[in-house]
């Protein structure tokens, strides 16, 4: 038998409430309010001791703290400085819930009280760079950790096994196969169900975002290394100009998109950096191209890769380079899949979320060319269904403000990033525990 009467609880909280009946909280919601003192104070911490990738030993610290305080079996040094906490609680499925850790090189210019004036240094080790949780993953952990304390209040609601996991190095997307790589999911309990969120700052605070299908995209890193016979810029036809070539291969490039794919595919190949040449009048020997390549479906992901080696080798065949000039092209072997959400799961999960923060507060939104390595836990050989939301951190009349005005609010990775710190984390434990408890439902026998 279902739990009929937490539904309903929850149900009835939300109707009274539309109905001006003076109920204005569910349960769920009252007990996250009052837990937000302790969550304040974890969210200021992290915010003003944020860790670069791979180097979030403290932050993972703090974590397995808070989870070990709330009754988790907790190991830590799982992909590095990833962690595992685990909750056994009967018989039942068993949920993964996935929260990131590492911060951005970014210095902070929110002007806020607690904003961070951090300095680390990056796993390539260079050192003194300034650091910021400029994506919200502050936001994410004390999300998680909230999560974990209602569901810990509520064990007589669920059954089964809870695995909340601490992810390193998402911002460089190698956190999770650094993971899964450490025996995730062979070490820990295998999970039915992959969950996480991400802030959003194009929404207001309080409204959850969701997406079926694909969600997310694959990340491609390209390379394009152009060899040439540099000379003197007076005599250009004793070389082979290398800079004339990458030109060409710059524009060509842009066929691919709009000639080779198909228009309902989504697709991307952005040159984000042309080095080449010295001095005015040197005809440089090499250059090199920096692309980022983004796709959702694994054919049309292909359909780029190939297509960039074909052009950058077919052009500099055109322009008379011998065979053993031809631009070399690298495709990074540590790319990030597109993030797919499983349609059956978001139905579920969504429909417990609008039933516990209301149906108006919730929102389909549309796929973004953005990436995100929780994809990861979906594409080994089991499968996983998996689910990534959104929730809105902007704060509601400065959202509906910039609106009117045509502003454009700071985005994810900018240094005046400030969300709505409580809105956000209280909705995000809100939607996160709803759909972990529907998820763990306790049936009877």
């Amino acid at each position: 038998m279902k739990r009929a009467g937490f539904h309903l609880t929850l149900g009835l909280g939300i109707f009274l409430a539309l109905a001006g009946q003076g109920v204005t909280q569910t349960p769920l919601q009252t007990a996250i309010e009052s837990d937000y003192k302790h969550l304040q104070t974890l969210y200021t911490h992290l915010h003003q001791n944020p860790e670069l990738s791979f180097r979030e030993s403290e932050t993972a610290k703090r974590i397995a703290e808070e989870l070990r305080a709330a009754g988790f079996e907790v190991t830590t040094g799982i992909g590095g400085t990833g962690l595992v906490g685990v909750m056994h609680n009967g018989e039942g499925p068993t949920l993964l819930i996935r929260t990131d850790l590492d911060a951005l090189p970014v210095k902070e210019q929110t002007g806020k009280t607690y904003a961070s004036s951090a300095l680390g240094q990056n796993y390539l080790g260079d050192k003194n760079l300034p650091i910021m949780h400029a994506c919200g993953h502050d936001v994410h952990m004390t999300a998680l950790v909230g999560t974990a304390r209602r569901l810990v209040a509520l064990k007589d609601q669920w059954s089964g096994t809870l695995v909340l996991i601490g992810q390193p190095a998402e911002e460089i997307g190698l956190g999770a196969s650094a993971m899964l790589d450490d025996g995730l999911f062979s070490r820990f309990p295998k999970p039915d169900y992959n969950l996480a969120l991400h802030v959003n700052a194009n929404m207001p605070s309080g409204m959850i975002g969701y997406t079926s299908g694909y969600a997310l995209a694959n990340v491609d890193s390209v390379d394009i290394k152009i060899r040439g016979i540099g000379g003197h810029g007076a005599y250009p036809q004793a070389t082979k100009d290398p800079i004339v070539l990458g030109a060409y291969i710059v524009t060509a490039l842009q066929t691919l998109v709009s000639r080779e794919v198909a228009p309902q595919d989504p697709a991307v190949v952005t040159v984000g950096a042309f080095h080449a040449g010295t001095k005015h009048n040197i005809i440089s020997d090499n250059a090199h191209l920096k692309l980022t390549v983004r796709s959702y479906s694994d054919e049309v992901r292909e359909a780029l890769l190939n297509g960039i080696k074909r052009i950058a080798e077919n052009e500099a065949r055109a322009f008379g380079f011998t065979e053993n000039l031809l631009p070399t092209i690298e495709v990074e072997k540590t790319y990030t899949p597109a993030a797919y959400n499983n349609p059956a799961l978001v139905k579920r999960a969504m429909a417990a979320i609008a039933v516990e923060i209301g149906a108006q507060n919730v929102k389909e939104m549309p796929a973004v060319m953005g990436g995100e390595d929780f994809a990861q836990y979906g594409r080994t050989k089991d499968k996983i269904p998996g689910f990534i939301f959104w929730a809105g951190a902007v704060e509601p009349n400065k959202y509906a403000k910039a609106k009117a005005v045509g502003e454009i609010l700071p985005s994810l990775h900018s240094p005046f990033f400030a969300p709505d710190a409580k809105a956000t984390i209280t909705t995000a434990v809100n939607a996160m525990s709803a759909a972990a408890l529907d998820l763990l439902e306790k049936t009877d026998e």
